[in-house]
Formats: C-alpha cells, structure tokens, sequence
C-alpha cells in the first residue's frame, strides 16, 4: 500500500493473492537509471514487481522458484540480491529489457551457497562490490560479487534468526538485527571482526540507519512494551599539542 503523504487517502494498492494469504515482504524505492523514480515489492507469491512512482504503473513482474521474502538492489541499479524460502539465494541482472505488462521469465542469475535455511534480508555495501544476507541459521553472510563460490565472512548471531540488515552510507559499519534482544554492529574497515552488541529484551521490528549514519533506529514489536529505540554515535576527537 502507498500513500502520498501531502494526500489523504490510500494513492495505491497492490492486489496480491497466494494460497489465500497476500503478502509483501519488502519494498525498496530507488531512483531508476532511466530517470525519476521506481519501487520495488518483494512477495510471497514468488514474485518481484517493479514499478513506477508517478503513475503506479507495472514496469515488469519477475517470477522465481520459491516465495521471494527479500530483495535489495546494488548501487548502480545493475544487480538485485534475492532470498526467500530456500536455502540458496541468486543475484540477479535487474535488466529487462523492453518493459512489459506483467511479464513472467526467469532471469539470468548466479547462485548464492552456503545457508542452512531460509533467508529474509540483504543489503548492498555502498561501493557495489559486497552485499550481505540474513538467516534463520543465525548468521549473517558477506558476499563478494566477483566471486559467488563462498561467502568472505560468516557472521553468527547469539540465539535467533538474522531478520534485518543495513549498511551505514559510509560503508564504514553493517547492523545485523536478530529477530529477538540482539543487534550486532559491525565495523567493515576492521574485515567485521570488532562489534558492538547491543542487547535488550523484546522482539525486533527491524533496523535502520539515519541518512548521515549518526543514528540507529530499532523497532521493537512486543506486544508488552513496543517502542522505538534510538541510539546516537559516540565521537572520539583527539587534538595535537601545538606550540607557538
């Protein structure tokens, strides 16, 4: 469902239907290569849409083997990463070429090996060359797209599935989100091998980063004590002895 915030109403709705539940597991708005902008559905009718801010229109429509729980598209808007209800995950060409109505086809793609379950998230790193996935085997997994054979890291998580992952802007840092009382920030300049563990009890919504990465936002769903966690970045300025 979208809605354009200076109008009252619903503005759009997509109109989904798979053994008798609907669902769309993720959205991703973007600015399209060819001008102005796009958004993206993921659905568990194992299908990825694509369309048109402006008008809503249905730019194309990629039909996969399994229920698609996720999808993130690369910084040059060339590649999208996609997991869902299967232990493999594919990179995909976002290419199309002529835009269709509705148009069912597979898609050239690489396969993603190495989890033990299904997975329900990605994220792309800022430069293009690395992306990541989260699991229900509790780990999180960096992938280096000049070489799909094997993951450069393997994250693990403390108790639960990883449902949520964000790079900050910088490239700097990777949130990896549990599905319950865990978040792990990783420092990608040190090869993710220093973290932050930030614990607290409730169920986690999802994470998210502010445009200047100075902020973590995580959502917490227990139906007890829902809320918004906001954690705010810590500097560390250091000044030389000057002499005059």
């Amino acid at each position: 469902m979208m809605q354009k915030l200076d109008q009252e109403g619903v503005s759009f709705c997509t109109r989904i239907i798979y053994e008798d539940i609907a669902l769309t597991t993720a959205i991703e708005i973007y600015d399209a290569m060819s001008g102005g902008k796009h958004f993206m559905t993921s659905n568990n009718d194992c299908g990825v849409r694509v369309y048109d801010m402006d008008g809503f229109q249905l730019l194309n429509h990629f039909h996969f083997p399994w229920p698609v729980n996720h999808t993130s598209l690369s910084p040059d808007r060339k590649l999208i990463a996609v997991v869902g209800d299967h232990l493999d995950g594919l990179l995909v060409d976002s290419s199309s070429g002529k835009a269709r109505i509705c148009e069912y086809k597979y898609i050239r793609a690489a396969t993603l090996e190495g989890h033990l379950d299904y997975s329900f998230a990605s994220a792309w790193h800022p430069d293009g060359r690395f992306f990541a996935t989260g699991n229900q085997d509790k780990t999180c997994r960096l992938w280096d797209i000049r070489n799909l054979a094997t993951p450069v890291s393997v994250l693990k998580g403390n108790m639960a599935a990883i449902r949520s992952v964000r790079f900050s802007s910088d490239g700097q840092f990777l949130v990896a989100a549990e599905a319950v009382d865990f978040v792990h920030v990783y420092n990608a300049k040190l090869n993710y091998e220093k973290r932050k563990e930030i614990d607290f009890f409730g169920e986690v919504s999802g994470v998210s980063l502010s445009p200047d990465d100075e902020t973590l936002y995580i959502g917490v769903w227990d139906p007890s004590y829902s809320s918004l966690l906001q954690f705010n970045k810590r500097h560390r300025y250091g000044y030389v002895d000057s002499f005059v």
